[in-house]
């Protein structure tokens, strides 16, 4: 992980193509789901386009940070937080996916008057969307306890799909010089926006290629706490990085996430 900034879709401003826009996700359990981040992060819900189902924006302080949308019952898929990528062109961003060994399981479709959106998967199998705006820009606050602020796809080996994203989206890729730490940081315009990192054979068997959000919290060993209170489960404790302070845990439908105290 490294650190996210800058102000790209806050204020008024569309993202930048290629950089994480939104992140949402898709459970059985709408109600429940919507309690325990409620209760976790201090989201408030308001209705989202019902494009694809039931579906609601998570706020705080009025601003928008994800979404949480109902999975159809017959629908057996992983629970996972997904990241959106900004695109101005989502069509041609879905055609190049596919050119380049990825997959679009869903659109390009519109979300009513929010926006244009794609579903895909990179040649590993991680999953993460495609956002072209119209009246949803995407997260309205970042930096702040309760938001999304670090995505890092987790793989096997991190230069095997860099390419994949960098032509994508754009990215400058920026390695780690390290024999034991596979890691690349992926820019836009020179500012730091993702990461992709290879752990090798470690990646879980159950799991796969898989992208990890990153929530921002005021005080990581409180939070863990008030997750497990919550129902939720912890899966890598609390543990110091040169980034701050991490820890890997699951909701309980069993989507995971990270929750970090940033070093800034």
């Amino acid at each position: 992980m490294t650190e996210a900034r800058g102000s790209a879709g806050l204020n008024g401003s569309a993202y930048t193509p290629g950089t994480p826009c939104w992140v949402s996700l898709m459970v059985h359990g709408m109600a429940a789901t919507q309690e325990f981040y409620g209760d976790l992060f201090g989201w408030e819900f308001q209705p989202g386009p019902q494009h694809l189902g039931s579906y609601v924006r998570a706020q705080l302080d009025g601003q928008e940070v994800a979404g949480i949308g109902q999975l159809p019952p017959d629908r057996h898929l992983p629970i996972a937080w997904t990241p959106y990528f900004a695109s101005d062109d989502v069509d041609l961003t879905a055609e190049t996916v596919r050119h380049c060994g990825g997959t679009v399981g869903v659109g390009p479709l519109d979300a009513e008057d929010a926006g244009r959106l794609a579903i895909a998967s990179d040649p590993a199998g991680a999953v993460f969307g495609v956002w072209q705006a119209a009246a949803h820009l995407g997260t309205g606050i970042t930096e702040v306890p309760g938001t999304p602020t670090w995505n890092e796809l987790m793989t096997r080996d991190s230069s095997g799909v860099a390419k994949f994203y960098e032509t994508v989206f754009g990215f400058e890729q920026e390695p780690v010089v390290s024999a034991d730490f596979d890691y690349i940081t992926l820019h836009i315009k020179g500012r730091p926006v993702a990461g992709i990192h290879g752990v090798g054979n470690s990646l879980p068997r159950d799991r796969g290629s898989h992208w990890m959000t990153y929530f921002e919290v005021a005080d990581v060993d409180a939070s863990l706490a008030h997750l497990l209170d919550l129902g939720g489960h912890v899966l890598k404790p609390a543990r110091n990085t040169p980034h701050g302070r991490i820890a890997t845990v699951a909701d309980p439908e069993g989507a995971v996430f990270s929750v970090v105290r940033t070093t800034h």
